[in-house]
């Protein structure tokens, strides 16, 4: 290794980029090929200059748009005085953000972690944990209910919860202990409930699985189902929470109060991995030293970033201009009136966009396809499943704006047919 001249990564291109991710990396995932080496509210930026709509947010997790300028100047202050204590000592930082978190959503409890995935093994953990001390359930023998077509996180327990192939299929041995069912179906909920099950887990919306937004009181029938059967309702609302699909949290929506709700993404601004567990005292005290934790949860600069993260959904009424952006939007797609266009669904800033697809000399064209055809235009989006387009900006964008996207998306599909 000493005789390695070490190299000034300065200046790189977007193909020097590409190229040196695809020969040292992981190819664990499979991008577009657009580098971005700017952001900046609604915008992104390549290496050389070229301008991007970003339709994507990180997978939601830059709701308050890219480089918000009060989470910079957070950022700033807290990385040149603190960043890391590990949870063997207090900060002065972990107890504010709780009671500002507790005080807005309404619980007794925030449990601080990274990841959303972490969150949800956090949930999971709560409530077999529960299960066990307060249901009576026998030791070894909770069942946990979650949907088909789920997507909460990559983790060996995580993908046990899937469906999908490309995220369990030669992942195994899975963690027991789970049922599956059809999603949007409460009496398949009701169905599957025996003496062994704690919880039921599900997202308001299925983002990852193309933007399935289920029937009107689905959710309702679900809290009155578990509430009903004495088992824990759990919100994963990494990706719908947030003011992303025009509430504060989609549940809100139905007016349901999860057991314990599950938040991350936008929950730093898109600076750091931050994640949280809310739940009442009833649920979280189960939970005592040693038995769970994190080394990096609950860090000074990660609680104020979430601070001022939550300050701004707020302020900035970024919940409301979702809602109103995104029926523009929504009612924009439809009006587009391509043959290329099958389906459009969502609720706030969290659509989709179902391609039909199509064959061109001979060569069938997807999803993947289209979103080439998009970027080339200035407006980067991400499929899923051969055959669906996320579209998810920043929850800062303007209804101009929104007007000059659906410009792009219109002309890039005609230009797409020729």
């Amino acid at each position: 290794m000493s005789n390695i001249k070490p190299r000034v990564y300065k200046n790189i291109s977007s193909s020097e980029a590409m190229e040196l991710e695809n020969k040292y990396g992981a190819h664990n995932y499979h991008p577009l090929p657009a580098v971005l080496a700017k952001g900046e509210g609604v915008y992104l930026w390549s290496p050389e200059g070229k301008k991007y709509y970003d339709f994507l947010s990180a997978y939601s997790a830059v709701n308050q748009g890219h480089c918000h300028p009060r989470l910079v100047k957070i950022i700033k202050e807290q990385a040149g005085t603190l960043t890391l204590t590990s949870r063997a000592f207090y900060n002065n930082w972990l107890g504010p953000y709780e009671e500002k978190m507790t005080r807005l959503f309404g619980y007794d409890k925030l449990l601080p972690m990274n990841s959303g995935a972490e969150a949800v093994e956090t949930a999971l953990k709560l409530a077999r944990r529960w299960g066990y001390e307060v249901k009576g359930v026998s030791p070894d023998q909770a069942k946990i209910i979650v949907c088909e077509n789920n997507f909460h996180g990559r983790t060996i327990t995580m993908v046990s919860l899937s469906t999908d192939p490309e995220s369990c299929g030669f992942f195994g041995p899975f963690t027991p202990g789970f049922v599956k069912i059809p999603f949007d179906n409460p009496d398949a909920l009701k169905s599957v409930i025996d003496e062994n099950t704690v919880a039921f887990l599900a997202e308001p919306i299925q983002g990852e699985a193309g933007v399935y937004v289920p029937e009107e009181g689905y959710l309702k029938a679900c809290r009155e189902i578990c509430t009903k059967a004495g088992i824990l309702l759990m919100a994963d609302e990494i990706q719908t929470g947030l003011c992303r699909t025009g509430r504060m949290l989609c549940c809100e929506y139905e007016a349901v109060r999860p057991d314990v709700l599950i938040l991350g993404k936008a929950l730093s601004g898109g600076f750091m991995p931050v994640s949280a567990v809310l739940s009442d005292d009833e649920i979280m005290l189960i939970i005592k030293p040693g038995q769970h934790g994190s080394t990096f949860g609950g860090n000074p600069l990660a609680c104020r970033l979430a601070m001022e993260a939550i300050d701004i959904l707020v302020e900035e009424n970024l919940a409301n201009n979702a809602y109103n952006m995104g029926r523009i939007f929504r009612d924009g797609l439809v009006k587009i009136n391509s043959p290329l266009i099958k389906k459009v669904r969502g609720k706030g800033l969290l659509n989709a966009m179902v391609i039909e697809p199509i064959t061109i000399k001979g060569e069938t064209k997807t999803a993947w396809d289209v979103c080439l055809k998009l970027a080339e235009n200035g407006l980067l989006a991400k499929p899923t499943h051969n055959d669906i387009i996320r579209f998810a900006p920043p929850l800062v964008i303007t209804e101009t704006q929104i007007y000059e996207c659906l410009d792009i998306i219109k002309s890039s599909l005609q230009q797409f047919l020729k």
